[in-house]
């Protein structure tokens, strides 16, 4: 025993090396020159080389997975980035567009327009507490437009000058309870005045003085009639929304919802030019500017 413990280890390092070395020849060893111990030992490394391939399989499995996770989750990380890069670039290029597209229909309106048309940009908006537009301010001042001139885009009216100074202007709109404009109801030749309902939730104007027995209906368009010179005729200013025919009265009641889009307006046109006639809104002569060389400024442009 005691020469047993002295020698363990070189017996144990011997077997070690020997057993490896009957395991890898009885393998090797051509099937009919196997021997007893030949095939010995390949009865008993089967079981022990199938553990080790499946050991080894399994592992090397579990590391393709890992390989395999690590590389998809890069992959993916890369593809989620060019598509936000990708969307943003879209984003950009719909924006370029759609500007490049308005900016062409300006032209092409300004072209056709019969009459004197001053671009302006929008650069400021007075809104209501529900975030509703009731006055815009534009980049020209009083060396580009008066008091009075219409402001309008390729959809339609949108109002006209309040006031300018300086290099600004601010526009009352359609919809503000003190504009005031002459309008014909296209399909019916209907006269009336149109002026804004001030609601502060949405765009909305009323045509007054429209009597009961004008047969209009939702969905027709209205349309300036050029009444008064202070707005160019047959500009649209939107369409029929609703019609209340009361069985009582002279007139009936109609309200119309503007063609252009108030809350996204970026540039307009002022009308700049000079009225035919200096009348007032009721198709008058205004008193003292209708001698020859009174006009200093041509009076049809007022407030209203």
């Amino acid at each position: 025993m005691h020469f047993l413990r002295r020698y363990r280890d070189l017996f144990i390092s011997i077997i070690l090396l020997t057993v490896p070395f009957f395991f890898l020849n009885a393998n090797l060893k051509n099937p009919d020159e196997l021997n007893s111990l030949d095939r010995v030992i390949l009865q008993i490394s089967a079981p022990v080389q199938w553990v080790a391939a499946a050991a080894a399989e399994g592992a090397s499995n579990v590391w393709d997975r890992y390989v395999y996770v690590v590389e998809t989750r890069a992959e993916s990380e890369r593809l989620q980035r060019e598509n936000a890069r990708l969307r943003d670039e879209n984003r950009r290029y719909a924006a370029l567009s759609a500007e490049a597209r308005r900016l062409r229909k300006m032209l092409d309106f300004r072209d056709s327009f019969e009459g004197e048309l001053l671009s302006a940009r929008v650069i400021a908006r007075d809104t209501s507490r529900f975030f509703r537009v009731v006055r815009l301010r534009i980049d020209r001042g009083e060396s580009d437009v008066r008091q009075g001139m219409p402001v309008l885009t390729y959809d339609g009216l949108v109002g006209q000058v309040q006031r300018a100074w300086s290099d600004f202007a601010d526009v009352r709109l359609i919809v503000d309870p003190a504009s005031s404009v002459d309008v014909v109801v296209q399909r019916t030749s209907s006269r009336g005045t149109l002026r804004g309902t001030g609601d502060l939730n949405r765009y909305a104007c009323r045509v007054e003085y429209l009597r009961r027995t004008e047969e209009v209906r939702v969905g027709d368009l209205v349309f300036t009639s050029g009444a008064g010179r202070r707005f160019p005729e047959g500009m649209l200013i939107g369409r029929l929304t609703a019609v209340d025919r009361r069985s009582f009265g002279l007139y009936q009641e109609v309200e119309v919802t503007p063609a252009v889009d108030i809350s996204r307006l970026e540039e307009v046109f002022v009308y700049t030019t000079r009225p035919r006639a200096d009348l007032d809104e009721d198709g008058r002569p205004v008193e003292g500017e209708s001698r020859p060389g009174a006009h200093a400024e041509p009076s049809g442009w007022s407030g209203d």
